[in-house]
């Protein structure tokens, strides 16, 4: 028999109506957040439930609210249009109902919960992901700047954009080793051999800006994000 606990019959604490598309959308979106140093402009594409109900459920308050690195039970996720502004966001939102590349077969064979975020830092510079909200508030992305990946945010997670080189991920996982981070699980992700490359890292503990930046020292590394996990208790 499977057991049922509290979290699975109460939900996650969090502000809205609704885990998949008010908490769900958020984590989708805080996760996007992180992708830049420091997001000035960001592009909602909702598909599917998301594209129909965003207004009345929340969906774009909270998906305003994951970009400016709220958690799904800030009050100011009410408000968080306001605190956008008054940050310098801009944001946008797009419904998308005959995406063929989600919906192969016919306009109903999708995953209904699904959004793509392209954001930008003040410097011009874009990056683009896919997540899907699958219930209780947890969300996976799926893809990261067209490469596709595999990435919850339930844990601290280094994101490491790199070319595919060998000893890359030595690199990387000395400099972890160096500093007494415990890996939990890696996994590569690549557009093909020797082209753009996700290491996705998640670790036991926060880390550091230093140990961000030491990262970096490999050639090949591009670039180095850091994902912190969000709570959902």
């Amino acid at each position: 028999m499977n057991e049922i606990g509290t979290f699975d019959i109460l939900g996650p604490n969090m502000i809205g109506p609704s885990s998949s598309h008010t908490a769900g959308a958020l984590r989708i979106a805080f996760i996007a957040g992180k992708m830049v140093e420091k997001p000035a402009a960001v592009r909602f594409v909702l598909y599917g439930s998301f594209a129909r109900t965003y207004h009345g459920h929340g969906t774009d308050r909270a998906l305003v609210g994951g970009i400016l690195g709220y958690h799904p039970d800030d009050e100011r996720i009410r408000d968080s249009f306001e605190h956008a502004k008054e940050a310098g966001l801009d944001f946008t939102f797009e419904e998308n109902f005959t995406d063929k590349e989600i919906y192969p077969n016919e306009v109903d064979d999708y995953y209904p919960n699904t959004v793509d975020i392209y954001v930008k830092d003040e410097n011009g510079n874009e990056m683009s992901l896919r997540g899907k909200s699958i219930g209780g508030g947890n969300a996976v992305i799926t893809r990261l700047n067209g490469v596709d990946v595999d990435l919850t945010g339930n844990y601290s997670t280094i994101v490491v954009q790199h070319i595919d080189k060998k000893g890359t991920l030595a690199f990387v996982t000395a400099v972890l080793s160096a500093y007494d981070l415990n890996i939990g699980s890696l996994r590569l992700y690549r557009e093909s051999k020797g082209k753009m490359a996700y290491a996705i890292i998640e670790v036991d503990t926060m880390v550091s800006i230093e140990e961000k930046n030491d990262a970096r020292g490999f050639e090949a590394v591009k670039n180095v994000l850091l994902v912190p996990a969000i709570n959902l208790d």
